[in-house]
């Protein structure tokens, strides 16, 4: 990585700045109001400058080589907030299937080297590259051989020296009114992290799917599951012959396992020919029609809407609210009734 060639981030200047919640209704601002508003909106300018003023170059590939070629895990160090970062970046690597660990280097020196193996990749984080509780470890990581990439905004510092391959920030002015701060540098460090893990996420067969595996409670997870995973099956699953009794319909509503308000109705060879559920019940009931002796076949809904169990379960749940129905019969290939979609079930799992 090229050296910044400016500073990247100056002190907030005190100027007035257009916002984007400006009410026209609200009352006019106090000098003292527009200033700290102008300041703060430095801040979020410094801080943008920093990353912007970052030039990604040779070092940036090389680094990205090592990643690619790595037998191990990435493990991620730093201390105070550039640690911080650190930890975000090892949790960003290992959220997008690459294996990741983040080692505190003062808990590194008294035992934890041990998380630390052969094939592995280093990425130390320091804005000043002289934090000294990094520095003891560079000795053990060329006894384990394992690559340094270091992040820093100081090229000729000893970190950078040790390491193998540097990626520089460059030297940020930091938004604080002290200039001590880690604001500016650590967005940097920030940025430039997540371009490693984003770049080398592209460059893999790492799709959505993928990614919901690693998400099951989050709501990518739940975007990308299949009507197969939440659907009711095996003895969950209720189903009766077109031949059978209306009472023996309302009899496995009543005993399956979760009571669900429908069933399937299949043929002999189990293909769906229809579903009878709680609501044509009710229907017969108001009509008079209460002749638990004819057959299934004369009352139930026919041509249900259906779905496999590859379809996703949004996908499916979009179906139950356009149709406002609170089932949906799940058939395979052959048409035949392989389970049932039930609205609670969606409650649930917090798709509806």
């Amino acid at each position: 990585m090229a050296r910044a060639r400016r500073s990247t981030a100056n002190k907030p200047r005190l100027r007035a700045l257009p916002g984007r919640d400006a009410a026209t209704s609200a009352p006019p601002r106090t000098e003292e109001a527009q200033a700290t508003l102008a300041y703060a909106q430095g801040v979020l300018q410094a801080e943008a400058g920093a990353i912007l003023g970052v030039v990604l170059g040779d070092s940036f590939l090389r680094a990205l080589g090592l990643l690619r070629e790595c037998q191990g895990q990435a493990v991620v160090t730093g201390m105070g907030k550039a640690g911080l970062i650190g930890q975000k970046l090892s949790a960003t690597l290992a959220s997008t299937g690459i294996r990741s660990v983040f080692l505190h280097p003062a808990e590194a020196v008294h035992g934890d080297l041990g998380r630390v193996g052969r094939g592995d990749v280093i990425l130390a984080l320091s804005n000043s590259g002289s934090t000294e509780e990094l520095l003891r470890l560079l000795p053990s990581f060329r006894r384990l051989g394992t690559p340094v990439i270091a992040l820093t905004g100081e090229p000729e510092s000893p970190l950078a020296r040790g390491a193998d391959v540097v990626l520089d920030i460059g030297r940020i002015e930091e938004a604080c009114p002290m200039g001590l701060v880690p604001t500016a540098s650590t967005a940097a460090l920030h940025a430039v992290g997540d371009a490693l893990a984003m770049t080398l996420l592209r460059s893999r067969t790492f799709g959505t799917e993928e990614y919901a595996l690693l998400h099951p409670g989050g709501k990518l997870g739940r975007s990308v599951q299949r009507v197969f995973e939440v659907m009711r099956t095996g003895p969950a699953n209720p189903v009766v012959r077109e031949t059978a009794k209306l009472s023996e319909a309302v009899g496995v509503m009543t005993k399956t396992p979760g009571r669900p308000g429908a069933t399937n109705v299949v043929d002999k060879q189990g293909r769906l020919v229809g579903i009878f559920t709680d609501g044509d019940l009710r229907r017969l009931v108001e009509q008079g029609r209460t002749d638990f002796t004819v057959p299934v076949r004369e009352v139930m809904g026919r041509r249900p809407r259906c779905v496999s169990p590859e379809t996703l379960v949004l996908t499916a749940a979009a179906q139950m609210r356009e149709a406002r129905v609170d089932q949906l019969p799940v058939v395979d290939a052959e048409g035949r009734a392989v389970g049932l979609l039930d609205v609670q079930d969606l409650l649930a799992a917090r798709f509806v």
